[in-house]
């Protein structure tokens, strides 16, 4: 049976409570799953702040789960952890309960990717199964978990980047790689979520709907950018602002100091941090303007409050950067300004996909829709 858009039903008879219960159900769990993607992203930034990522040596996807329940169970994950060189070169003599600190942090980011994928993958058998997502819905949703699948890899891949000799953390731009992946699914899932809205929205003027696609772009990008500040911890160097090494910007010698050049991208402190601080100037100041557009054009509409809204948070994510930088990153301005990022992308996900004439598929068949 054809399956319908939120278009075309809402041109047609309205939907049975049945099946508004039924997209209510789907919705409210995708967003669920929003929400839990958040909280990894938020630990796997405590993971990293607080050095921890190292402290699990080897990749156990099933008996993982299960941490060391005696004390030599405990002191073999420690054997494995002073045999690599984090340990050898920054934490030799750490105590056991050190260890248990750092190990439970990692634990606790790699378990809730276990439970991450329990609520993705048993509730969309469940609702395909009872015929709450349509196909079309389910093969998008099937191929955000594919996603999910290829980030634990990338994850393991750069653990093991930590665990090679001279390493005492993991290389940044698989960091990069793995926050990217993480941004991707958090958004390819609030996009999904938003589309599943039941409100109907008047069209937007082209102008501020390709504005919202830019401002989208550049977040992406400068999230990206932000791996490379973490995994290289350019954070913890140039600490003032608005000055860099006394100037707008260090010396070209500094900034490309290594070789070759291209490495400087994502590994010199200097250039790494610079991108960061430039594309975040850009960001800030495109999305004002986007704002100033959208109100120009249609004041007082649905697209101009959101507009501004996302202007208000890119404020206040840039004063946070500044605040956590000038600070040398402690752990909660550094966790901070992670998750805000997040709730941003959320946001930004949320004003193109509102923007958008076209609504996604619903999740309930023509049949169900028409009670």
């Amino acid at each position: 049976m054809p399956t319908t858009t939120l278009d075309s039903a809402a041109a047609a008879p309205a939907p049975s409570s049945a099946a508004a219960g039924d997209r209510g159900a789907v919705r409210a769990w995708i967003w669920t799953l929003v929400g839990l993607v958040v909280l990894m992203v938020a630990v796997g930034g405590a993971t990293r702040l607080t050095g921890s990522g190292l402290s699990i040596t080897e990749w156990r996807p099933v008996t993982g789960a299960i941490p060391p329940l005696s004390h030599e169970a405990w002191m073999a994950e420690f054997e494995l952890y002073r045999q690599i060189d984090q340990y050898r070169l920054l934490n030799a003599g750490m105590s056991l309960a050190e260890f248990q600190v750092i190990y439970w942090w990692e634990w606790g980011h790699r378990q809730l990717g276990r439970v991450l994928g329990l609520v993705f993958f048993v509730p969309l058998v469940f609702f395909w199964l009872k015929g709450r997502v349509s196909t079309k819905l389910a093969a998008v949703l099937l191929g955000i978990g594919a996603l999910g699948g290829l980030q634990a890899m990338v994850g393991w891949i750069m653990v093991a980047s930590g665990l090679e000799p001279g390493m005492t953390a993991v290389a940044p731009i698989k960091l990069t790689l793995h926050l990217t992946i993480a941004t991707l699914i958090l958004g390819a899932l609030a996009w999904v979520a938003t589309g599943l809205s039941d409100r109907a929205r008047p069209p937007v003027a082209p102008a501020i709907a390709r504005g919202a696609w830019i401002v989208l772009g550049l977040l992406v990008l400068q999230i990206a950018l932000g791996g490379l500040v973490a995994g290289s911890r350019a954070g913890f160097a140039f600490n003032t602002w608005p000055l860099m090494d006394g100037g707008f910007a260090p010396a070209l010698s500094t900034l490309f100091a290594k070789t070759p050049l291209v490495e400087n991208f994502v590994d010199n402190v200097a250039l790494v941090q610079l991108q960061h601080r430039l594309v975040a100037y850009g960001l800030v100041a495109y999305a004002i303007w986007h704002a100033f557009v959208a109100w120009r054009i249609a004041p007082g509409s649905a697209a101009a409050r959101r507009a501004r809204a996302l202007a208000s948070m890119m404020l206040a994510q840039g004063a946070l950067g500044i605040v956590t930088l000038l600070l040398v990153v402690p752990l909660w301005a550094g966790l901070a300004h992670q998750v805000f990022a997040m709730l941003i992308l959320v946001m930004a996900v949320a004003h193109v996909r509102a923007n958008r004439t076209d609504a996604v598929e619903a999740p309930v068949t023509a049949g169900v829709a028409r009670g």
